[in-house]
């Protein structure tokens, strides 16, 4: 049995794709020059690693202990290129990033100018999924880092104090809404709701607790970002529900109140996780370190 990295990380990326036609673009190959290599693997190997299904692949028992071991050797030859990087000519890496909505629409952005700028000879990769995700691709060793809802299944993985990260309903300061308190899921019913984009891990996450609670939303229109939905809200189109940072933010520019969420759920803070900080390649843990001292609160009389 002879596999090389090259071979190792193919397998990796078709897995994560869903299909070789996207495995092999992610890994710079032609589809033909893939197939060949994953069927050359499967003869080497006596058994089928992969399902062949007319929408794609699935791994089978024993793609997915290949897997496993791929992403064991691939992580230790990053972490062995990392360490003897810093002899040479600085850190040279790759790190990859998972992150939700919310952190990547209102922190994730200054703060990996400043990381990329700190560290020119790293490249990140970012990726927006449901927090419930991130921890499982965390745990299969998918991901360097991750940054998810403290709401997320999180056994097994190192965990840090990332930000505070309530959500709050977005009403019209004349709206009958925006002279509460607080607010239910049951109170939004009645009213048009402006939502994320199909596909966005926070809206998932509102729609799977609407439901879990009897309360279906009636969408009158769906954008791609927070500012979006803050201006039509302030218009009286609709309201909406977005991380309490970019109400805040979108407040003076667009006549909106905020309203707190009364449900558990909504109160919520946002934490990085890794699988074990010793195991990261050195460049990763340097984002890692980087990401933690900017989330720690400013010292007294500092600007």
């Amino acid at each position: 049995m002879r596999f090389d990295l090259t071979d190792l990380r193919l397998f990796m990326y078709v897995h994560e794709a869903g299909t070789i036609t996207a495995g092999a673009q992610r890994a710079h190959m032609t589809l033909a020059s893939a197939s060949e290599r994953i069927r050359g693997m499967e003869a080497a190997l006596g058994v089928p690693l992969l399902v062949r299904e007319r929408h794609g692949v699935q791994a089978t028992p024993a793609g997915r202990t290949l897997l496993h071991h791929a992403r064991a050797v691939l992580g230790q030859v990053e972490r062995m290129r990392g360490e003897l990087d810093q002899y040479g000519h600085g850190m040279r890496g790759h790190v990859r990033l998972l992150c939700n909505t919310a952190a990547l629409s209102e922190y994730l952005p200054d703060l990996l100018g400043g990381f990329l700028a700190r560290y020119p000879r790293v490249s990140v990769d970012v990726e927006e999924r449901l927090s419930n995700d991130i921890a499982e691709a965390m745990r299969a060793g998918a991901a360097d880092i991750g940054i998810v809802a403290d709401s997320a299944d999180l056994q097994g993985l190192q965990t840090h104090p990332f930000r505070p990260d309530p959500l709050v309903l977005v009403v019209a300061r004349g709206h009958a809404l925006a002279r509460s308190a607080s607010v239910s899921l049951a109170d939004v019913a009645a009213c048009d709701i402006i939502g994320l984009a199909e596909g966005s891990a926070l809206q998932d996450h509102i729609a799977q607790h609407a439901r879990r609670a009897g309360t279906p939303l009636n969408y009158r229109v769906r954008l791609r970002s927070f500012d979006a939905i803050c201006r039509l809200a302030g218009q009286g189109i609709g309201v909406g529900i977005v991380p309490h940072a970019a109400a805040r933010r979108c407040a003076r520019a667009t006549g909106i109140k905020a309203v707190a969420l009364d449900t558990p759920w909504a109160r919520r803070n946002l934490l990085l996780c890794v699988r074990r900080a010793e195991d990261l390649p050195a460049y990763a843990r340097q984002m890692m370190q980087y990401l933690l001292e900017a989330a720690q609160p400013p010292r007294p009389g500092a600007t």
